[in-house]
């Protein structure tokens, strides 16, 4: 009577079995993948060690040969000894670089090819000096005569360094193709290792599912039956609800947490700019309002000429300007008021150059106004339609180096659905604006100088919506920049 013998592996033996061989087979398949690399590395070394710096080596030498010809024939000329000079100069190159491929070469041919040119050049050096010898002493029959036998010992020799250069063009060729040739038996490796793994991981899967999950469902659906006690079963539901609340839960907290954050930032901004308004306004506002009132006394009690007349206009204009830039700056954080005329984006642009001029002319910058007619009445408020005008052009002055253009360019337009607009252009030729902060040009507190508080173009763009329209940029850097201010037309 005989006994079988039966070998069982227990389930937890079986599937740390296959981890055992799908980590021997990772393992085996990863030292595989760096011994291939060092095989390729060790290639490529011999190529850039040897093979590369031989063939530079011996183009060089090619290049310096092929340099040498022609300089005899122009001597012959016009007899310019400036011709021998420059031979002598690249004579002396070939022969630095023949010592230079002598000190690379290593096997027996390629020292019998290079002692083969040498050799050669040293007999062409001769006769090409005999050449020389008698175009000076007005031989020319006999010069012209030995120049052609020259010229056969120059292309012999300009032949024997491509053939020596060919050599090594190929041999760099192979190498390459037995890099190949290993990196495709690395990919048959690497393909036969994902198959395995991916068969044995199927495997795995199937003695999980099999051993393990289908034990796990049949008591589920035992103690659903039973619905009258604690089991297993009713563990891994609730187990399994109660994960996926906590996921939830916690993309609902990073949520909230992610809008808290970002609702802090905006306090903090917004707390920093209450500081920065409290400042300004004891710091401007009160010396500007003590000018204003000298101004006042002074326009009363002197009489000016046309021209200091005119730069008194000025000068006002410009403090009314700054303390309407203070009052926007301590506004920002509500909407601008609007101040409502009806009349033609024009004028104020009018406006804004003649209160720039003498700016304009302390950046050394021109101005063109190209405008076939006057822009098309429609209600803004020409004060802070003005700031926006001069906040553009300021910081366009500003982007160019002590000269420049700046175009201001009208027309009316119509955008959909067949709406009619205003349109202003302000281009320069300044730096331009980079890529990667041009869409943060707007946002407030964003600036990119020293002494900048990030609120002009925030404002402005603040300002323009307020209008109804919208502020627009297109620039490349180094290029210049082109803002385009675009307003509605309203008849009412």
């Amino acid at each position: 009577m005989t006994e079988k013998f039966t070998f069982q592996l227990s389930l937890k033996n079986r599937v740390y079995l296959l981890n055992a061989v799908l980590l021997c087979i990772t393992v085996i398949g990863a030292v595989l993948m760096v011994w291939y690399t060092y095989k390729t590395e060790k290639i490529f070394k011999n190529i850039i060690d040897k093979n590369i710096m031989i063939y530079q080596s011996a183009e060089a030498l090619g290049t310096s040969l092929v340099n040498q010809k022609g300089f005899v024939s122009y001597y012959l000329l016009d007899h310019d000894p400036a011709w021998i000079d420059r031979l002598n100069k690249y004579q002396i190159l070939f022969k630095e670089n023949l010592v230079t491929v002598k000190s690379l070469v290593e096997e027996p041919w390629e020292k019998d090819a290079v002692a083969q040119v040498e050799s050669k050049y040293k007999y062409y050096v001769t006769a090409r000096d005999k050449v020389i010898d008698l175009y000076k002493s007005s031989e020319y029959d006999k010069g012209s005569a030995l120049h052609k036998d020259v010229r056969q010992d120059f292309f012999k020799i300009l032949e024997l360094c491509e053939q020596f250069k060919s050599f090594h063009k190929n041999k760099i060729a192979d190498a390459i193709k037995t890099s190949r040739r290993e990196s495709n038996h690395l990919r048959y490796v690497a393909l036969m290792a994902i198959v395995t793994v991916v068969v044995l991981s199927l495997l795995i899967n199937y003695i999980f599912a099999r051993h393990i999950l289908g034990p796990i469902r049949k008591l589920a659906a035992e103690a659903g039956r039973l619905g009258n006690s604690k089991s297993s079963g009713n563990e891994v539901a609730a187990l399994k609800q109660s994960v996926h609340g906590l996921i939830e839960n916690a993309e609902q907290t990073h949520q909230e947490l992610k809008r808290s954050r970002e609702t802090l930032m905006q306090s903090e901004k917004m707390a920093l700019l209450g500081k920065l308004a409290a400042g300004t306004s004891h710091s401007i506002r009160n010396p500007l309002t003590s000018v204003k009132m000298r101004l006042f006394s002074l326009n009363r009690s002197c009489n000016f000429t046309k021209y200091q007349q005119e730069d008194f206009n000025v000068i006002s204009g410009e403090i009314k300007q700054i303390n309407k830039i203070v009052e926007n700056f301590l506004e920002f954080a509500r909407p601008p008021k609007l101040k409502i005329k009806k009349m033609s984006p024009s004028i104020v642009v009018d406006s804004a150059l003649y209160l720039l001029e003498q700016r304009l002319k302390s950046y050394h910058v021109t101005t063109r106004l190209i405008r076939h007619s006057p822009l098309s009445d429609t209600f803004i408020d020409p004060e802070q339609l003005k700031e926006v005008i001069i906040n553009i052009i300021i910081n366009a002055c500003e982007a160019m180096d002590k000269t420049g253009l700046i175009i201001i360019h009208e027309e009316e337009s119509h955008v959909e659905p067949l709406k009619k607009v205003d349109v202003i252009r302000i281009i320069d030729d300044g730096a331009g604006i980079p890529q990667e902060i041009r869409e943060q040009i707007f946002n407030p507190f964003f600036t990119t100088k020293d002494e900048g508080t990030g609120l002009g173009l925030s404002i402005a763009f603040n300002i323009i919506n307020e209008h109804g329209g919208w502020l627009d940029v297109s620039s490349e850097e180094g290029e210049g920049s082109s803002f385009v201010i675009t307003l509605p037309i309203k008849d009412s």
